[in-house]
């Protein structure tokens, strides 16, 4: 597990929410696992503050992020429609929401009333299967098996393997060979 933390203030609301989204792609892109839970703060005044926090689980590999969106309206009702309505066409396709949290301010010289949606999510990763996978898809996998042992390649079943992939052996043992060549390993 991991803790991350994406926190922004502004006296601008789309300056803090803007920023929340920029941070959020920054903090989670290239980062493996899911989202298990998460804690958001959301307050306004003079500053408008939002606080996200993530706790990133690596059990799993899924796609994961942040959507935030504001609006303004006539009445609370009004702005509350509006952002969550920009929030859902933010969202992926499949997304599964973890947490989420709305907000309303209005402002106190022009009563002009905003609102703010935030949603955190997670997207299933869509398996393909292993005969679909290209090249570097392969090798990518290969990598990733190969490194849990320590890249010894004899632990592996060349032939089960290639039937898996519907490759050759050859394929696979020039795929292993390329792998440990790129880590500066001798085959063993």
């Amino acid at each position: 597990m991991e803790l991350i933390n994406i926190q922004h203030d502004s006296a601008s609301i789309e300056d803090c929410v803007t920023n929340v989204a920029i941070k959020s792609k920054e903090a989670l892109s290239g980062r493996r696992g899911y989202i298990a839970s998460s804690k958001i703060e959301l307050s306004f005044g003079a500053f408008m503050n939002l606080s996200i926090t993530l706790a990133l689980d690596f059990g799993k590999d899924m796609g994961k992020g942040i959507a935030v969106d504001y609006a303004h309206g006539r009445g609370r009702g009004d702005a509350l429609g509006k952002a969550v309505e920009g929030l859902n066409k933010k969202l992926p396709e499949k997304a599964q929401i973890v947490d989420f949290q709305l907000g309303t301010y209005v402002t106190p010289v022009t009563r002009r009333t905003y609102a703010v949606a935030v949603a955190v999510y997670n997207v299933p990763s869509e398996r393909k299967p292993l005969h679909e996978f290209g090249i570097n898809e392969r090798r990518a996998l290969l990598r990733r098996i190969l490194e849990e042992f320590n890249y010894n390649p004899r632990v592996l079943n060349i032939s089960e393997i290639a039937r898996t992939f519907g490759v050759s052996r050859d394929s696979i043992y020039y795929d292993i060979e390329q792998i440990l060549k790129e880590k500066g390993i001798r085959r063993r």
